[in-house]
């Protein structure tokens, strides 16, 4: 039978201060009224039945994400007691899964994808099913065409077609320095796409890959799926997840899996509209804009000789005005606001690491 698997634990520091510890990015309700997480939801309709999918997210979180998704089946909230990267969110995922089906075939998704257009996505997603059913040693990812030469993203370099538009994945790319990703784009998609951090794959042939890669892993999560709908679930699960080690997928699996002859590593190119939604510029670009460039999430705003700027603010009632402002991020919420040059964004990161060091979690 076939799943779905969201991954939706991320803290979205680069969205702070919106993005905080109780509310995460991919439950806020600003993508014009919706959250990440209901969109990624949403986006399955007509793909997978709802009792089949899963949601991965930290375990203080379950009440505000059943709450956004009242339609979630019971029993479909995986939650984790801690942070432990990708490869474990997506190993549990696999393992309880698995020990209600052993032929699963499991596609995985993450919560702050906006992914346009829809129909398109659903038959591409759909032949990343086909290829897992009828290939059963082959880990399928999916890589987006690239639009421009960028750094921000990991690439996968292809060669040639196996099935369909399916090719052969050789290599996993770290971000690239520029030179690279203008390299990267001059090559073309037939050598370089995009890694966007979505796979379908037999629910055996993941644990498979991680019982060789990491075989550690692979016995915690095999204690915790034995004990899965038992009484001892919580608690081994609190027992055993905190200690696995942390680290993400691609790193310990879909890396070693493109050189281990035992199994393929496929991608299909998915040439669509795709924004991962992990800072504000980015946030940026899914709100309406003025003719000077201006993006604004706010319900009040003035503006004068102002270009490039991005709004934001949770209150209805605030009135965010500038005067000569130019290539800025202004976020208001309800006890901290963040005003920062927009070529400064990744550093919002570090920022959270200071003022955690200030003030705690006091507005984290």
């Amino acid at each position: 039978m076939r799943y779905a698997l969201i991954i939706a634990g991320g803290s979205g520091t680069r969205l702070w201060p919106m993005s905080r510890k109780r509310l995460p990015k991919q439950l806020i309700p600003f993508i014009q009224g919706r959250s990440l997480l209901r969109i990624a939801h949403e986006r399955l309709n007509g793909l997978v039945e709802d009792d089949h999918r899963y949601i991965c997210a930290g375990s203080a979180h379950r009440d505000a994400v059943q709450s956004e998704l009242s339609t979630l089946a019971p029993g479909r909230f995986l939650g984790e007691p801690m942070g432990r990267d990708t490869l474990n969110a997506v190993g549990l995922g696999a393992a309880v899964i698995g020990r209600h089906d052993p032929q699963a075939v499991i596609a995985v998704f993450t919560a702050d994808h906006i992914i346009e257009p829809v129909d398109r996505f659903l038959e591409i997603v759909a032949k990343g099913y086909e290829l897992a059913e009828s290939h059963p040693d082959t880990l399928v990812t999916f890589g987006i065409t690239p639009t421009r030469a960028a750094t921000g993203y990991g690439y996968l370099q292809v060669s040639e077609t196996i099935s369909g538009d399916a090719r052969v994945v050789e290599a996993f790319k770290e971000k690239p320095d520029a030179d690279t990703a203008g390299r990267y784009h001059d090559e073309g998609p037939d050598h370089y796409l995009w890694n966007s951090g979505m796979f379908v794959w037999r629910a055996s042939t993941l644990l498979g890959c991680i019982e060789r890669y990491k075989p550690d892993i692979h016995a915690g999560l095999m204690r915790i799926a034995d004990a899965w709908d038992t009484p001892e679930q919580e608690a081994v699960l609190a027992e055993v997840y905190p200690t696995l080690e942390k680290i993400s997928i691609d790193y310990a699996v879909m890396e070693p899996a493109s050189r281990d002859p035992a199994v393929q590593v496929a991608a299909i190119p998915m040439p669509l509209s795709w924004l991962d939604v992990g800072s504000w510029p980015a946030f940026a670009q899914t709100c309406d804009t003025d003719p000077q460039g201006n993006a604004v999430a706010a319900k009040k705003s003035v503006v004068i000789d102002t270009s490039n700027t991005l709004l934001a603010s949770d209150d209805p009632g605030h009135l965010i005005t500038t005067i000569g402002c130019e290539d800025l991020i202004i976020i208001h919420t309800h006890n901290a606001t963040l005003v920062c040059r927009a070529d400064r964004a990744e550093d919002i990161k570090a920022l959270h690491q200071a003022i955690q060091k200030q003030y705690g979690d006091e507005v984290l």
